[in-house]
């Protein structure tokens, strides 16, 4: 699995100096920072679970995500609303991780997973020691909200300096990439965001994720009064960001580009046909073509691969 020219040169340097391969935050770091230097965002995509996971890295995705949303969704089927606990999202993110080692994953953190500062370090203690390469969290209320519904609410940007505090002190490797949520654009404007976004930067966020954008110039903005900050783009679809390309989002100084859930809709709209289809005909013939066959499946476990080591082991 390709991970960029970057992580490739941390690996072989690893490897020369006969030193241990470069870790998850190394990995996610040298990823970023090339799409930086060539002006092209990295596309990180949403993967609610181990197979999906599979499925992302065969297709060469370089970088993961797990969405809490997608995890209230998937994983407890329900909202979005601070339902999810840290465990919850520290299991789902393991079986990520175990399957795809190599590949960082990026984790949605909501706000810490808690209401002390000694919830936050033990949310990324936790979450480091099962491979993640890196966490967001934002500057909402426990009691939080999806960020493209309303009535959100923020907290001081104090207490927000607290959280990313905290999550810097509980992180072991200092290249577990922290990131910094802002939802205060939609709640108090650009200038106040940027304001705010300069002191969680202080506070050692490696990278700021600007929820709710409605125009490219909202990115520059923040790029002109942060320099050299990784801005991240959540592109999720039916929200209130438009969908743009990756080239706009480059020309805008975005070094990452976020498809939280883009496949996990797709999948449901499958399912949906093939429930109505099986209730309706009374079988699944005329949804055929929405299914994966047995051989593709197949292929994105390795179920051959696996099978022949079970062989070897049998005929003994």
């Amino acid at each position: 699995m390709a991970t960029g020219r970057d992580a490739r040169g941390l690996a072989a340097a690893a490897a020369a100096a006969g030193g241990d391969a470069p870790t998850p935050g190394q990995r996610m770091r040298a990823l970023v920072k090339e799409a930086q230097e060539d002006k092209k965002p990295l596309q990180i995509v949403g993967t609610i679970n181990a197979y999906c996971a599979l499925m992302a890295e065969k297709k060469n995705f370089k970088a993961l995500y797990l969405s809490g949303g997608g995890v209230a969704i998937s994983s407890l089927g329900v909202p979005d609303l601070g339902v999810t606990a840290l465990a919850d999202v520290a299991e789902d993110a393991r079986r990520i991780t175990r399957v795809c080692p190599d590949t960082p994953l990026l984790v949605d953190i909501d706000t810490g997973f808690g209401p002390s500062i000694f919830n936050v370090k033990r949310t990324i203690e936790d979450l480091e020691a099962v491979g993640v390469a890196g966490v967001h969290m934002e500057d909402q209320v426990v009691a939080k909200r999806c960020g493209h519904r309303p009535n959100k609410q923020i907290v001081s940007t104090e207490e927000m300096v607290h959280r990313i505090t905290a999550a810097v002190d509980g992180r072991r490797d200092p290249s577990f990439f922290i990131m910094a949520r802002t939802d205060a654009l939609a709640t108090e404007g650009l200038e106040a965001s940027i304001a705010r976004c300069k002191e969680y930067v202080a506070a050692g966020a490696d990278a700021l994720f600007v929820e709710a954008v409605t125009e490219l110039s909202q990115y520059q903005a923040f790029a002109n009064e942060l320099p050299g900050v990784p801005l991240l783009a959540n592109l999720t679809e039916f929200g209130k960001t438009p969908l743009w390309s990756l080239p706009e989002l480059g020309a805008s100084h975005v070094a990452m580009a976020l498809y939280p859930l883009s496949a996990f809709r797709a999948m449901s709209k499958a399912a949906d046909k093939v429930f109505e289809t099986l209730i309706q005909e009374g079988t699944q013939v005329p949804a055929m073509d929405t299914l994966h066959t047995r051989e593709q499946t197949y292929e994105v476990i390795d179920y051959h691969k696996h099978e022949q080591t079970l062989d070897k082991y049998q005929s003994k």
